[in-house]
């Protein structure tokens, strides 16, 4: 498969038995978003719409999907971006820098599931006021 330059958005409750090229399929009720990969590999990418992951905004068909689509876990380790239904390719990382981002989304994700550090917020909020005396 050559690989994709467009994409369009199908909402979806459950995914089809058949994924077909070049269509993000979108499962709101399961916070899902499913598409072959662009790269033309074939592989099944699976994205979870959640505050720390993934997020898909419209316009009409065309999906935008936020942040980027980093496939480091197929050997096609494809990275792009789908935006406003094109698909925009991003050049290749090193190891390092994948496990860089890797690194960047657990804590993302960790931070996420945190309480808020209240304390930590009133022991900044009473340093700034003492440094206006």
């Amino acid at each position: 498969m050559p690989r994709a330059e467009r994409i369009h958005l199908e909402r979806v409750e459950l995914l089809p038995a058949q994924i077909r090229e070049g269509v993000l399929y979108v499962s709101d009720k399961y916070r899902t978003a499913v598409h072959l990969c662009c790269c033309g590999c074939g592989a099944k990418v699976v994205t979870p719409l959640k505050p720390y992951a993934w997020t898909v905004t419209t316009r009409g068909d065309a999906p935008s999907l936020h942040p980027s689509i980093g496939s480091w876990s197929l050997p096609c380790k494809s990275h792009y971006w789908i935006r406003g239904g094109r698909v925009e390719w991003a050049g290749t990382m090193t190891d390092n820098e994948i496990r860089q981002v890797q690194t960047f989304d657990r804590n993302t994700q960790e931070a996420h599931f945190q309480p808020p550090q209240s304390k930590n917020l009133w022991g900044r909020f009473i340093r700034w006021l003492k440094s206006l005396w």
